[in-house]
């Protein structure tokens, strides 16, 4: 099953069972008389039913119950769904029955309404996950997964894996490292070649790409990955290879895969991972999500109603400038260059223009600085106000930026300064934002040292996502536009 299969059904499932669950409560408070007196004559009333079904998809959706949860235990997902159901229950007592109902009838009400809304979702989602995973026992919707580790371990781990299909990992290809730092052609114990295919028999094309692939280090790791459409990268490290682990998470960085260690590494990455089991099979999750799934949420829709106003509101103003812009120097008022934004997804970026046009004809990509000579009158203004990057409210709409998170840059600098700076491709763990922790906190980048400061703010904001954080950062970035302090 897909991703967007998965979310589809899952959609479905919940919506029919929200609104079963609030029918049922409304016959059986009213029609049936469980709680009150019945009311014979009353017809079922459409409209509240439709809203709290509408209710309670979006709060399903701010707790992250629409996330990602491959492979995951059904058990924990009904536990996540108690929680949910119990706060959504409370928070609907408070803002509509409060007043309505007497102590003993509010604790019959609430008692059966969450039994009905919890049970008739459960047996959904357990239906949905039920087939999900008959499908992956079938090798359909499965993960596609890379072994990196020494030559010793690669056949243990894939092993392990081969014995738990329900964790639906499907090994496509394997990097067996060396001690001398080499990479060798995988082979199994008798030199023969290691069969990831899953069986006698089972070729699998992908598999067999990734093992006659002529690679002779561990930096062809990122190649792999986009090659074979890589989800999981499975790290078979022992406990003492502290600086192998930091070379494939660096390879890594900015990747859309998970990343998973056997559990004995788990003192050597402290903090940055958490433990799971999948379907019984011990691993470890390096580097999980940032924030937490409400807040991730409540980001993305800050995001959108922000942007939203902003680009409507200010339209006339807009207007203006873009027609300011072109009067002043010759040239289109809106700039678009390609940046690498999420997982190193490049994507088009608009600003209004604040260079003379084919400004870097003659001397190729170069960050600007202070007192550029390149800048237009009217284009120095507009970034000093930092107004030149309204357009890129347009990219936070797409879902291509957002309000906050590191600067996007251009490709030609990302592929740079990845190799000069360690970790530098973490940033792309997020999206890039139009303002950020490194832009309040240091000045726009001259040289490879700034560069070199600004990724620390970076790191710090990513380790330390929040939408307080994200609101102080808006705060300061509104300050400084408004004193006119940027560069």
């Amino acid at each position: 099953m897909s991703r967007n299969a998965e979310i589809i059904a899952l959609l479905l499932a919940d919506a029919v069972a929200l609104f079963l669950a609030n029918w049922l409560f409304q016959v059986a408070r009213f029609r049936w008389g469980l709680f009150t007196e019945p009311v014979f004559e009353m017809a079922v009333v459409w409209t509240p039913i439709v809203l709290l079904t509408g209710f309670w998809l979006v709060l399903f959706f701010f707790a992250g119950l629409y996330r990602e949860r491959y492979a995951a235990s059904r058990f924990d997902e009904l536990v996540s769904l108690m929680k949910v159901v119990t706060v959504g229950i409370l928070v609907l007592f408070f803002l509509l029955f409060i007043d309505a109902l007497d102590a003993e009838s509010a604790r019959i009400n609430l008692l059966f309404y969450w039994a009905t809304v919890f049970v008739l979702v459960a047996a959904g989602r357990i239906g949905v996950r039920s087939v999900q995973k008959a499908l992956i026992l079938r090798g359909y919707g499965v993960h596609k997964a890379l072994i990196v580790g020494w030559s010793e371990q690669v056949q243990q781990l894939y092993d392990d894996v081969a014995r738990y299909p329900a964790a639906g990992l499907r090994v496509v290809g394997a990097i067996r490292m060396r001690r001398d730092g080499t990479v060798p052609v995988p082979a199994g114990g008798d030199g023969a070649p290691l069969d990831l295919a899953g069986g006698p028999g089972d070729t699998d094309v992908l598999a067999r790409q990734a093992l006659e692939t002529e690679v002779q280090s561990i930096e062809a790791l990122p190649r792999l990955i986009d090659e074979l459409g890589v989800q999981d990268v499975l790290i078979a490290l022992g406990s003492e290879d502290r600086g192998p682990l930091m070379e494939v998470l660096r390879l890594c960085d900015g990747k859309p895969v998970s990343l998973k260690l056997v559990p004995d590494f788990y003192t050597v990455i402290g903090g940055m991972a958490r433990t799971e089991h999948i379907y019984g099979l011990p691993l470890i999750e390096v580097m999980p999500e940032p924030m937490p799934a409400w807040e991730e949420s409540a980001k993305r829709l800050i995001d959108l109603s922000v942007s939203f106003l902003v680009l409507t509101l200010g339209l006339p103003l807009w207007i203006t400038l873009g027609v300011l812009v072109r009067l002043t120097s010759p040239g289109p008022a809106i700039y678009r260059q390609v940046r690498v934004g999420r997982h190193g997804r490049p994507f088009t970026m608009y600003k209004f223009r604040t260079m003379h046009q084919n400004a870097e004809a003659d001397t190729g990509p170069v960050w600007a600085r202070e007192d550029d000579p390149r800048y237009t009158p009217l284009g120095r203004w507009l970034r000093r106000t930092r107004l030149d990057e309204i357009p890129q409210f347009w990219n936070v709409l797409k879902g291509d930026m957002s309000l906050v998170g590191p600067r996007p840059e251009r490709p030609y600098f990302v592929e740079k300064l990845a190799r000069e700076i360690p970790l530098y491709n973490r940033r792309h763990r997020v999206k890039p934002g139009i303002t950020g922790w490194a832009q309040v906190k240091w000045k726009y980048d001259e040289s490879l040292e700034d560069v070199r400061q600004k990724v620390k703010f970076d790191l710090f904001y990513i380790e330390n996502m929040s939408l307080r954080m994200d609101f102080k950062i808006l705060f300061r970035t509104v300050v400084t536009a408004l004193r006119g302090e940027g560069q």
